[in-house]
């Protein structure tokens, strides 16, 4: 064997070791990516009383991971240009990532939908141990006729706070536990006038229905500023979904003119740039139309 040959070898050793390091390293990664996101997705479930299986969920998103990479990998699939396949691969790895992602925003979205109905309910629980205490019971009592008396996911929260109690689990850690589990902020608030009251002395029932009150204030203070920026988030909506709905229809029906762009290096940049410049814009919109109240 010539020097040239030994030489050509040995670099196609050398990069086939290199690429099989890349690839273990990568595999790894998505290993450990994959272990802690399946690790988060858990603790959110049980937070939500959902009895799913988060490995499940993780699976689901490795599958729509791979079926939007191979969709969107069928445009990029041919030799020439050079620069195709390399570009097919970015766009459709971006495109998976987010794929993947999807599980975790829709669970993202129902927690949200349970804390906005827990907030809802909450409104109801106040005034149910307001007449509780004033007919002489406990505050555990209290909270155990607001979980006969509520729907979830209030009725499971309080009774989980009420199991952690018979247990032995101290009432303010308990307290803490509930808080921190729910993630309401008036929750937070009825939590903490419990812990000073408790502590300090104070009466009770009174605090109950001030903060019934300041809650029943800032939900329709809060109801009243989505209201009146309903026109402003329907109006990124549209700007957002316009382009790609545009884009989708001359596709169908002038499919001479726009493949052949869409194909090129210029109509990639195009839509890459058009869905950065997008994703920024909903964002300053969402950003300007978000008022905490």
């Amino acid at each position: 064997m010539s020097m040239i040959g030994i030489a050509c070898l040995l670099a196609g050793l050398s990069a086939g070791g290199l690429a099989w390091a890349l690839a273990a390293a990568f595999a790894d990664s998505a290993k450990n990516a994959a272990g802690a996101y399946e690790s988060e997705m858990g603790q959110t479930l049980e937070a939500m009383f959902l009895f799913v299986p988060a490995r499940r969920l993780v699976e689901l998103g490795w599958m729509a991971a791979g079926t939007v990479f191979l969709i969107a990998m069928l445009p990029f699939c041919r030799t020439q240009p050079g620069w195709a396949l390399p570009l097919g691969v970015v766009v459709a790895g971006s495109l998976a990532a987010g794929a993947f992602c999807l599980p975790r925003v829709i669970v993202g979205v129902l927690r949200r939908r349970r804390r906005e109905r827990f907030n809802l309910q909450l409104l109801e629980a106040l005034p149910m141990m307001s007449n509780a205490l004033r007919a002489g019971f406990s505050i555990n009592q209290a909270f155990e006729s607001v979980a006969e008396g509520t729907d979830a996911p209030m009725s499971q929260e309080v009774s989980l706070f009420l199991q952690q109690l018979r247990v032995g689990v101290g009432f303010y850690e308990a307290l803490a536990e509930f808080d921190r589990r729910v993630g309401s902020e008036d929750l937070t608030l009825v939590c903490t006038a419990i812990d000073i009251a408790r502590r300090t002395g104070g009466n009770l029932t009174e605090i109950f229905d001030s903060i019934a009150a300041t809650i029943r204030a800032r939900l329709r203070i809060h109801q009243h500023v989505k209201t009146l920026t309903a026109q402003g988030r329907l109006q990124g909506l549209v700007i957002g979904v316009m382009p790609f709905l545009l884009g989708i229809g001359m596709a169908i029906f002038k499919p001479s003119l726009m493949m052949p762009f869409l194909l090129s290096l210029a109509g990639v940049a195009t839509l890459v740039a058009v869905t950065v410049l997008v994703a920024l814009g909903g964002l300053m919109i969402r950003k300007i139309v978000t008022i905490n109240v």
